[in-house]
């Protein structure tokens, strides 16, 4: 992409006088090797390390390997690894916007045509460390995987025979380990991918020698990732294009609040040092507290949230906060009953919640509520029920919103029909399409054929929702009183109306 490598950059159009030399990294060596090549690793790990580049503080560059036969490598290496980002959303309560151009990405290789390529880095000294994101699904051991494919299907594959050769090149060195920092959003990350790898030795029948250096000398770090990144502008580019100059295809966006949390020796910080260019980026040798925030209150808030206000009629995140009733009712459900369930530092927890709440308001954001419906019986086990529970458990009571939000959750499901596509339903504002695992869509339709209006027939619902351990790991009929209530919020909402059910939920 030559309109971004020359005169562009002596510019001052967004960059600061010296741009050009902070920019220009072509002389840098490759000190990382990169599993995915999606707008997310681009707006999180590589946006990091420019920053750190821009200091002198790693003075490396990325290799980023194309994880599947299809995706962005040819336009990666078209454009020289560069790419415009631009991180939008509210600073004190105004919108802002920042662009830049990112240059820590030296190359892409799709091993799928230059397996040569992919070998040649294992071979290299200056290559130590290993980020990988391909999706949740992408650290799974996959029987069919076979060690003389050029390449194995699935990216713990394509690791392992990296590992292997890079293992052989250098003799079983202790110093060539690598440090590999998964941002795939499954819990323990890093201990996942290094079970998968281990298992792929055995069915490979690799040497226990290589079993060990990888056990012994290798670094699998579990981590947490978090950044909302919106990706290709593809709505605004020609409007964006215009402002900036000049074209790009990998024109990418996403959200200013950004967290990546490591469990990892604090010597390795010194190696990556992003704290010390003021990154969101912490060293822990336990995550599970930033895990459980995350989850409770950034994923719970969703989840807890949405059915109600999808109900009500809402279609977005930002509008729902906006709205005057279910604003509060987000901001109540975060305040008086997740917070308060969370055995943790309450200040960690409230400063956490506070950037949440700003983050659901940012404009540039489009989260669509139907979206976040998606696949939501599994996330609410996950990520709301556990606050119901401890809640009961620290407080001796039901949390009222959060009880409401199962109720709204099973009403989603009313007058539902299960098809090719998933659950038509319909809500007062028209029909709409119920994603969610077949079994639990076709469970939760036949459930709903013996309501028959009364409050009996509701608890009926309620009870045979409940029981289903498959869905929510125990029976919860089992938990005091949960059954009453949630039957008796469901009747409301069927027979009163969303609207008028959660108005008189809010304190006003």
């Amino acid at each position: 992409m030559k309109n971004l490598n020359g005169e562009l950059l002596r510019s001052d159009f967004f960059l600061p006088e010296d741009a050009a030399a902070q920019i220009n990294s072509s002389n840098l060596p490759e000190r990382v090797i990169q599993f995915g090549e999606g707008n997310f690793l681009r707006a999180f790990v590589d946006w990091m390390i420019h920053q750190l580049n821009k200091q002198g503080k790693f003075n490396g560059r990325v290799v980023v390997v194309q994880p599947i036969a299809q995706g962005l490598a040819g336009k990666l290496n078209e454009q020289d690894g560069l790419y415009t980002l631009l991180l939008r959303g509210l600073q004190d309560g105004n919108p802002v916007e920042q662009k830049e151009i990112i240059s820590s990405i030296s190359r892409g290789i799709n091993p799928y045509t230059d397996w040569d390529a992919y070998l040649k880095c294992a071979q290299n000294p200056a290559i130590e460390f290993v980020i990988s994101n391909t999706t949740e699904a992408g650290i799974a051991y996959d029987e069919n995987d076979r060690f003389d494919h050029e390449p194995p299907s699935s990216f713990p594959g394509k690791l392992a025979v990296y590992l292997y050769h890079r293992f052989q090149h250098f003799h079983g060195a202790p110093d060539k380990g690598m440090v590999i920092i998964p941002c795939e959003l499954i819990d323990r990350n890093g201990d996942n991918l290094k079970e998968v790898i281990l298992k792929l030795c055995d069915a490979w029948s690799l040497p226990q020698e290589f079993k060990s250096w990888v056990c012994n000398h290798n670094y699998f770090l579990n981590s947490l990732v978090d950044r909302v990144v919106t990706g290709y502008p593809k709505d605004e580019v020609t409007d964006l294009e215009k402002k900036l100059g000049y074209s790009d295809q990998l024109i990418n966006t996403g959200e200013f609040f950004h967290l990546w949390v490591i469990e990892g020796p604090q010597e390795l910080a010194k190696r990556l040092p992003f704290a010390e260019v003021g990154l969101n980026v912490i060293w822990t040798d336990d995550m599970a507290p930033y895990r459980t925030r995350k989850v409770r209150i950034l994923n719970g808030a969703h989840t807890a949230s949405v059915p109600a206000a999808f109900l009500y009629g809402l279609e977005e995140v930002g509008e729902m906060m906006d709205h005057e009733v279910l604003g509060k009712y987000v901001r109540q459900i975060v305040s008086d009953e997740i917070i308060p369930s969370i055995h943790l530092d309450k200040k960690m927890l409230t400063e956490f919640a506070d950037s949440v709440i700003e983050r659901f308001q940012n404009p540039y954001i489009r989260h669509y509520l139907i979206s976040i419906l998606l696949n939501s019986s599994s996330k609410f086990k996950a990520r709301v029920l556990p606050s119901i529970l401890e809640y009961q458990h620290l407080h001796c009571v039901l949390p009222e919103k959060l009880t409401f939000s199962l109720a709204a959750l099973i009403a989603v499901y009313k007058d539902g029909k299960v098809a090719e596509n998933g659950m038509q339903a319909k809500r007062e504002k028209g029909e709409f399409v119920m994603k969610d695992d077949v079994p639990v869509l076709e469970f939760f339709g036949e459930t709903w054929k013996a309501f028959d209006g009364s409050q009996e027939s509701i608890t009926a619902v309620v009870k045979t929702v409940l029981e289903n351990a498959a869905i929510w790991g125990q029976d919860l009929n089992q938990v005091n009183k949960l059954t009453e209530k949630t039957a008796d919020y469901l009747y409301q909402i069927v027979n009163d109306g969303m609207q008028v059910t959660v108005a008189r939920l809010i304190r006003r």
